[in-house]
């Protein structure tokens, strides 16, 4: 499948480079991943999954490895952005190649970190980017992330206001970041299918509503061209029965056709 990415946006001293420094620090071997793009803005984030660690284990896998969602930093939003003002115009650009919006909004006072306009009221913040999305007419799925911090006051009074899904993290404790992760694999409409044997276990992406040929081709593009059948079982039958030669036997493997639409933690054989 292509990749799908998801920016980070957020006025300047609200902590978005913080959390994207926090969130690359769990990045994965970008051998494992060639689809992705090799750029110091661009965080290869693997997805937490403990499904796939039991898969793994129940295989006795050599390699465990995960679905990645990919983020990426997105600098020069400020206010008049989207009449390029400051770096208005490679924000445009770049906000315009993502797939889903990450909001960052700051909750916590600190006199070292200077807000942009010098007050903390992350409900206006949030007014200033939307307007800028807006007037580029960027209309994009969007997560608000709420950057708070365990050694200062925050103002909580706000978050019932938020209007949309969000997020608390602290990055600098590591908070809420598998959470924050989480939620955007899900804001880009993803899913999780597996594969798992001997050789490596793995977790692989597709949209939601997918037939098997088109989720078969995040694997190969064969497996979406030559396509024949597919054995599919859910992961947690797989686990209650021990292993596949004990899901066969208990008649838990189903051959899937080109029209079966991939469920959430199903684990797949391609036939081809």
């Amino acid at each position: 499948m292509s990749k799908l990415s998801v920016g980070i946006v957020g006025l300047p001293n609200v902590g978005k480079s913080t959390l994207f420094n926090a969130l690359t620090k769990k990045g994965v071997p970008a051998e494992n991943y060639p689809f992705c793009t090799i750029d110091p803005s661009v965080g290869i984030v693997p997805v937490p999954d403990e499904r796939l660690d039991k898969l793994s284990a129940l295989s006795k896998s050599k390699k465990t490895i995960p679905a990645v969602v990919e983020f990426v930093d997105i600098a020069g939003l400020v206010r008049g952005a989207s009449e390029g003002e400051g770096l208005g115009n490679k924000f445009l650009s770049h906000i315009r190649e993502v797939d889903a919006i990450i909001e960052v909004v700051r909750i916590f006072e600190d006199k070292e970190i200077i807000h942009v306009h010098d007050k903390i009221d992350p409900l206006f913040d949030i007014e200033i980017i939307n307007l800028e999305l807006k007037a580029a007419g960027i209309d994009k799925p969007i997560l608000y992330v709420v950057n708070t911090s365990e050694a200062s006051e925050n103002k909580r009074d706000v978050l019932d206001q938020i209007p949309g899904p969000y997020v608390e993290i602290d990055p600098i404790f590591g908070t809420g970041l598998d959470k924050l992760i989480t939620e955007a694999y899900k804001l880009l409409d993803l899913i999780t299918f597996f594969t798992t044997g001997e050789k490596e276990s793995r977790a692989w992406t597709t949209k939601r509503g997918a037939t098997a040929p088109f989720a078969g081709k995040s694997i190969h593009t064969d497996f979406m061209e030559k396509f024949i059948r597919a054995e599919v079982i859910h992961w947690d039958k797989l686990l209650e029965a021990g292993s596949y030669a004990a899901a066969r036997a208990k008649g838990w493997v189903r051959i899937e056709g080109k029209e079966y639409i991939v469920q959430d933690g199903d684990v797949l054989e391609f036939l081809i």
